[in-house]
This record gives structure tokens, C-alpha cells and sequence, in this order.
């Protein structure tokens, strides 16, 4: 958003700022200033000088001799090459000393060219005459400058003036951040409003008188609105006796310093008000409305329309159209067409002022490729209410100017009326919020600045249609944030609950994963969601798998990503293959990855996603080192009873006498293992490999961080060690799961330190010791303590077939 300068202090009297030092406030008050430019940044000591006398040059044919009048009592002669000049003429001279833009052919010479008296041709010269282009302008924003020659001023010029002045250039053009929420804000009264409330100064709009004869506008136009969606507002007026010609100067000069190009009287006034008022406006030629008819509707598929700029563009039936009783005359919001466009010859005149869907606009900007500075506008989403002041608005224009009659009354078609919004005003919570101590009313004297009014009964800020972004209660403490000043809020700790901030429960587990893998020597890895189906071919995996009902991809990338995984392990065993081509030894890696399991194929609800733990490895370390690992994260996330190993996991992709579920509760949470050597074949991994897979929904319900401290025991611990002749088939947790069960409160803990099998242990069975630590809690332990729990724990296991070796 750019606007001039001297255009916002013209509704805010007494602001005396200059460029830099208005930016500077703006953007701290939230009006972001990216930067800015002063038009007459390379002028200089210009002044409006009157010729009084020419003469040919002695010695050039082409060079003339003038004397000036430039309000100083002394006649200043300059010698020039311009052919339109006469005398009685006023025009811009620069002084000797002074500077100019660039040169006559329009191009800018970076810090102007400066301007010494001299002489010519032997021709004593003491200034220079100047074009439009000289001034750093051209004719498009003054197009009663000559083609060719110097700039003409009219007869009311004041000689010895600033013609800087004159021409509008002592102007500086200042360009903002404005967020999209402050549709406001892209008007030049918007902008206005919040320089007035930055500085404290008063906003003074212009005030809009009524206009329009005793006629009524429903006799000239009829307006039918079909998609009250797609358009919330649509007012219409009539203005007869059309007179063509230009707009007055100061609607040209605030244009041009807008970029905008005068063209003439009417198509001014639209876009003097549709930067005013930041609604866009337009016009048609009603004697081209058939049937005097207006029907604002979705347009056909495939229509085509030939829009003003000459180009046929064709149309869906997402794009709204301006249609009138036979035709479309207009892609609404966007650009009108050409069979109703303005021409020198209008008599009567359609003015239109709508509200359209601002994301309908932007979408139907992209389909017809066209995006104009009314699409830029309407597609921010504007305030159906600002309508009818811009349509009242350029009525009054046309009328001060004597552009045209104004027909009596305006067609307003208006279903659901936007009303302002209505928030809780809380004084405590703003300075709880801000860590500010401000009273009441500094606060409800900020918002008056800005135009939102107080509703003391029900203790409300009434906000108004305009400020769409004030919604929260949290929006009403940034406007008092901003006014108060962001320079002025002390720094004040946050508040809140010492538990703010962290992790949710889940994200914390997965941490925990993190921290242990790593501990462990695992680097993390991340493989892709969407898989091959021959995948679980290279896994061995049985015709009837549960895990071969994968989801498939409606438009894969190609047949390699065509499903979404139901196992994990294809992405870790191809990266561990890749180290191992690449000869990395001792590689670890680990991932944290979903899995995507369908509850019905083909799908009618969303899949169940869960997270798995997987981890790999291959070099040093075995079956053994995988299990410390999980037990490892196992007792850092709080599970901390006794975890089960089922060597009859049975999955394919495992050593078959080298795998097991892991179970914690009697609950399947995982599974662990040594691959297969037929997979590690076919995945090309040369040496045993050791995987794991955690199913972390699986251990979420018994995970805790909650820990209870124990002191340092004040009783001393008795040891026993047991030595065993154990069947082969029986397993270790089967030993433990007895020994927790039989030790009693007594029992500390337990640990296995040797396993032997070999000729001094007889066929089928194998030698097991275990270290026993019993210790009380409240007293010193008896021999007797001791042996009644050593006895219990030697009959449970006599009874599965163990013999104590002596």
C-alpha cells in the first residue's frame, strides 16, 4: 500500500512531519513503513518564471534568448533550444545553482544534474527552462505537458513561487507493510485514521453531502442479485448529462503521486475514490444496458468475454459476471467489458459500488489471468458498508465538478447487514497481558482515536464493521499495546504454571527414544512412508500377512511408492545394506516413523497411524546387546516391572531361534531379533544383523515419569548364589519370573552371571547360576529369614525340572 504524504495530511490537519519522521512513528504504532520517496528528492531552487522578451540566438538558429521575470525585480536571462515557448509565457525555470531530475529524454540521473550559469554559443545564459521529464515526471501523470518542448504553466501561476510546489512534487510517497487483516489500512482514509491516532491529532474525513435531482434511480436500472453468497452488497446510481473532460489538478497531482494515470473527469473520480476509500467503483454506459437491467450472476462454462483491455478470456461457472437483461457486461470485481465501456460520446452514466467474495475474486483472478488494482482490493475482503459512503462519495464529486447530473436515490441491494462486532472489555486482563499498569480510561482514550466506541453497561468495546481484525480480547490489548507504545512495555518474566511450555506426554517418550538410542551409539535415520509392494516379498512374509493389506496411493510416484507402509523395517534395512555396500562398520541407526494400518480396505475412514521405535544394527554387539537397549529405554520411561521375551514370535524375517515378542503386562509391544540370513541376502547385508521395533501407542499407557525416592538403605544385604542344571528349553525369564514370584518382600534383586553348557553338564540340559540379594527395610535379616525364602524359591523351581547343582 503507498500513499502521498501531503494526501494524508489533508485529513489530518496539523500534521508537520516530515517523510522520515511519519514513517518512523507509523510503523511503531503498527503501520509498518518499508520506505518512502520524495518526488522532489533531485529538485532544486525551481521557481515559476514569466518570459518577458525573446530574441533569435546571433549565432544558432535553433537557440533562442529569453528574458524572465522570476519575481525577484531583476530580468534572469537563459538561452534555450525549445521551440514552444513565447512570450507572456510562465514556465519552470531552474536557477543558477539549482538542480534538475534528468534529461529531456526522461531518464533520471542518479542526484540530479546540477545547473551553472554559462554561455552558449558566446551567449551569456544564467538557468535552464524545464520540461516535465527535466522535473522527473512525464506525461502520463501530467498530460497537459507538451509532447515536446517545455512545461507551460497556466495564467494563475504566482511568478517567483516554488514551481516544485505547483506541480505537486514537494510530495513524498510512502510505501507500507499493511497484513491482510487491516483491510482498513488500504485506503488513504484508513491510513489517515491511524496517522491521526499516532500522533494525537484530529481526523477530519470529508464530509459527504447528498446528492441526486427529484428523479428515482429505480426508473433508469433494475438490479437483481442471484448469488448473495459471492456478492454481499451491490448499490447502483445514475448520473445523466455526462460532460467529458479533464479532472481539476489537485485530483491529477494526488493521483500521479499514486501512479496513477489521469485520464479524464469520470475515470478519475473512480480511481480517486477507489484509493480514498479503498472501494473499488465503475461505470457504465447505461444506453449500452439492455433492457435497463443489472443481474449480478455465475457465469456459463466455457463463456467467453472480451474484457476492456481488448482480450477475450473465457469463463467457469466459479467466476461471478455483471450481466445486464441480455449479456455480460463485466467480470465482476475484476475488470468490465467492452461492449459497456466509457466513451467520449456517454450521455447517462451506470455507477456501481459492490462488495464481492474477496477469496471468490482472487481464485477468478488466477482463471481468467487478470489481476487489476480493484482484484487486489476485493479479494482482501472488504466492508460491505463502506459501499455506499464511496458510491455517495463520487457522486459528490461528479456534482462539485460539473461532470454530470446525479439522478435522485440508489439502488441497494443488501440481504444480511454487516454489523460491527462487540468485545469483552478487561482491563486486568490487558495489563496482565502487556505487564502494563495502565487506568481505564488511557485505554478507552486510545480506542476513541480509533473509532471504537464503549458500551459502559455491558462493559464492551463496540467495534466497527471496518476493524474486522478485532475479534479476541487478546486483538483490543495489541490496540492498546501499540498506542501505549511497544518502546514503553517494561520487561516482565512470564506467568503461568511451572509446567508450561513442556512437551506433551507422547512427544516426551519419543524424546526419551531419542536420548537412549544415541546414548547407545544409534545415529537417526528417516525412510519414506510410501513403499514398493515388494517389499514384503524381500521380508518372507506369508500370502495371508496381515501386514500385506496396505493402503495404495491413488497417484504414486511410480510402482517403488505406490503404498503406504504397514512395517517399519524396509527403510532401516535398506540404509543398513547402503553402509554396509559402502564398507561403514559397526553401523547403528534408529528411526521414529509411523506405519499406516487400514481399518477397512478399500478405506472408508481415516487409517490407524502408529508410531514405531525401530532400531538396527549390524558389526559389534548381538541379540543380547538389542535387548539391553530396549530394556534400557524401557526403565527410562517408567516401566518397571518385569518385561517377557516369547521366543515364539514367529516372524519370517527373523532368525528363527533368534527372535522374540516383547511383552510387557501381557501385552504385545514390540518384537527383536537377529534378520534372517535369506533377508540379509536379498537385501545385500553381508554379516548378522539385529533389528528391534517398539510399537510406542503399545507402551504409551504404561509409560510414567513419575519416580518415588527411596533412601539409602540402613540394613545390610545377604547374597546368595545358586547354581542349576537346567532343561535347555526352559528360558531365563522363566527362572526370574519364579524368583520374583517366591523371593518375597525380602528380595532385593537378582542376577544372572553364568551359563554353561558342555561335557560336565549331561545331554538336553544346561548350567545356570544366578546371584540373590535379599534385604529388609526395618531390620537386620536372620539366617532363618533367609533360608525360608531360599526354600520357597528352590521348590518352584524343582517344580518345572531344575536340579541345584551341589
Amino acid at each position: 500500500m503507498n500513499t502521498s504524504l501531503s494526501w494524508i495530511k489533508a485529513y489530518v490537519p496539523g500534521l508537520d512531519k516530515d517523510a522520515q519522521e511519519y514513517m518512523d512513528a507509523m510503523t511503531l504504532s503498527g503501520s509498518k513503513g518499508e520506505g518512502f520517496v520524495r518526488l522532489d528528492a533531485d529538485l532544486e531552487n525551481i521557481v515559476i518564471g514569466q518570459i518577458k522578451k525573446i530574441e533569435k540566438h546571433p549565432d544558432a538558429d535553433k537557440l533562442q534568448i529569453c528574458q524572465i521575470d522570476v519575481g525577484t525585480g531583476e530580468l534572469v536571462q537563459i538561452v534555450t533550444g525549445a521551440q514552444n515557448v513565447a512570450e507572456g509565457q510562465k514556465i519552470p525555470v531552474v536557477l543558477d545553482g539549482g538542480r534538475v531530475a534528468g534529461g529531456h529524454d526522461g531518464k533520471k540521473t542518479p542526484g540530479g544534474v546540477k545547473i551553472k550559469k554559462g554561455k552558449l554559443r558566446g551567449v551569456e545564459s544564467n538557468g535552464m527552462l524545464c520540461s516535465i521529464e527535466e522535473l522527473g515526471s512525464s506525461r502520463d501523470f501530467y498530460p497537459e505537458a507538451p509532447e515536446d518542448g517545455i512545461y507551460i504553466f497556466e495564467d494563475d501561476a504566482v511568478v517567483g513561487e516554488s514551481a516544485i510546489h505547483a506541480l505537486g512534487l514537494d510530495d513524498a510517497v510512502v510505501e507500507y507493510e499493511i497484513t491482510s487483516n487491516r483491510v482498513d489500512c488500504f485506503s488513504v482514509l484508513g491510513i489517515a485514521r491511524e496517522a491521526a491516532a499516532t500522533f494525537d491529532l484530529e481526523f477530519v474525513p470529508p464530509v459527504i453531502k447528498e446528492t441526486g435531482n427529484s428523479e428515482d434511480v429505480n426508473d433508469y436500472i433494475k438490479v437483481k442479485v442471484e448469488d448473495t453468497e459471492l456478492c454481499k452488497r451491490y448499490t447502483a446510481r445514475v448520473v445523466k448529462n455526462i460532460k467529458i473532460g479533464p479532472s481539476p489538478k489537485w485530483m491529477q497531482r494526488r493521483l500521479s503521486a499514486h501512479g496513477i494515470r489521469p485520464i479524464n473527469n469520470i475515470v478519475d473520480i473512480t480511481n480517486y475514490v477507489m484509493e480514498e476509500y479503498g472501494q473499488p467503483m465503475h461505470a457504465y454506459d447505461l444506453d449500452t444496458i439492455a433492457k435497463k437491467e443489472i443481474v449480478v450472476k455465475r457465469a456459463a462454462k466455457d463463456e467467453k468475454f472480451t474484457t476492456l483491455d481488448g482480450q477475450e478470456r473465457v469463463m467457469d461457472e466459479d467466476v461471478l459476471m455483471i450481466c445486464d437483461g441480455e449479456k455480460p457486461v463485466g467480470i465482476a470485481g475484476i475488470m468490465g467489458g467492452e461492449n459497456s465501456m466509457i466513451t467520449d460520446d456517454v450521455k447517462t452514466m451506470l455507477f456501481e459500488a459492490a462488495c464481492f467474495d474477496g477469496t471468490n475474486i482472487r481464485l477468478s483472478s488466477k482463471r481468467v489471468g487478470l489481476r487489476t488494482d480493484a482484484s487486489s482490493k476485493f479479494e482482501k475482503g472488504l466492508d460491505p458498508n463502506t459501499a455506499e459512503l464511496a458510491m455517495n462519495r463520487a457522486c459528490q464529486l461528479i456534482e462539485e465538478l460539473g461532470a454530470g447530473e446525479v439522478v435522485g436515490g440508489m439502488v441497494d441491494v443488501y440481504p444480511v447487514k454487516r454489523e460491527g462486532n462487540r468485545v469483552a472489555f478487561d482491563p486486568a486482563y490487558i495489563n496482565g497481558l502487556l505487564g502494563t499498569n495502565l487506568d481505564e480510561e488511557t485505554m478507552l482514550s486510545y480506542f476513541k482515536k480509533i473509532e471504537l466506541g464503549y458500551d459502559e453497561a455491558t462493559r464492551e468495546i463496540i467495534v466497527p464493521s471496518w476493524r474486522q481484525d478485532l475479534v479476541w480480547k487478546a486483538d483490543i490489548a495489541e490496540e492498546v499495546a501499540r498506542f501505549y507504545g511497544y518502546d514503553n512495555i517494561p520487561t516482565t518474566l512470564p506467568k503461568g504454571e511451572a509446567t508450561t511450555g513442556k512437551l506433551p506426554f507422547d512427544k516426551r517418550i519419543m524424546s526419551t527414544a531419542r536420548d537412549i538410542a544415541e546414548f547407545c551409539g544409534f545415529s537417526q535415520g528417516y525412510s519414506y512412508s510410501f513403499e514398493s509392494p515388494k517389499v514384503f516379498d524381500k521380508l518372507l512374509l506369508p500370502e495371508d500377512s496381515m501386514e500385506r493389506n496396505a493402503i495404495v496411493i491413488s497417484n504414486p510416484l511410480g510402482e517403488d511408492f505406490s503404498i503406504m507402509r504397514t512395517i517399519s523395517l524396509n527403510g532401516m534395512l535398506t540404509s543398513l545394506a547402503t553402509n554396509y555396500n559402502r564398507r561403514n562398520k559397526n553401523v547403528r541407526l534408529y528411526e521414529l516413523g509411523n506405519i499406516y494400518l487400514p481399518k477397512t480396505l478399500p478405506l472408508t475412514e481415516l487409517p490407524d497411524e502408529r508410531m514405531q521405535f525401530t532400531l538396527g544394527f549390524y558389526g559389534d554387539g548381538d541379540f543380547f546387546t538389542m535387548k539391553g537397549v530396549v530394556e534400557e529405554f524401557f526403565e527410562k520411561i517408567g516401566l518397571c516391572e518385569k518385561t517377557q521375551y516369547d521366543p515364539k514370535a514367529g516372524k519370517t524375517f527373523l532368525h528363527p531361534g533368534r527372535q522374540a515378542n516383547i511383552i510387557y503386562k501381557n501385552t504385545v509391544v514390540g518384537y527383536l531379533g537377529e534378520l534372517h540370513p535369506e533377508v540379509a541376502d536379498i537385501y545385500g547385508i553381508g554379516e548378522k544383523a539385529y533389528v528391534a521395533v517398539i510399537d510406542m501407542p503399545s507402551i504409551l499407557e504404561y509409560a510414567t515419569y513419575d519416580r518415588k525416592y527411596e533412601g539409602v538403605a540402613k540394613f545390610p544385604a545377604v547374597t546368595r548364589d545358586i547354581s542349576m542344571t537346567v532343561p535347555k528349553e526352559i528360558l531365563a525369564g522363566q527362572i526370574e519370573t519364579v524368583i520374583a514370584q517366591r523371593g518375597g518382600k525380602i528380595l532385593e534383586c537378582y542376577e544372572l552371571f553364568d551359563i554353561y553348557e558342555g561335557a560336565q553338564i549331561k545331554d538336553g540340559f544346561k548350567s545356570v547360576a544366578y546371584s540373590i540379594t535379599f534385604r529388609a527395610k526395618d531390620r537386620t535379616l536372620e539366617e532363618s529369614d533367609i533360608t525360608a525364602a531360599m526354600k520357597k524359591i528352590l521348590n518352584g523351581l524343582e517344580g518345572m525340572g531344575i536340579e541345584l547343582r551341589q
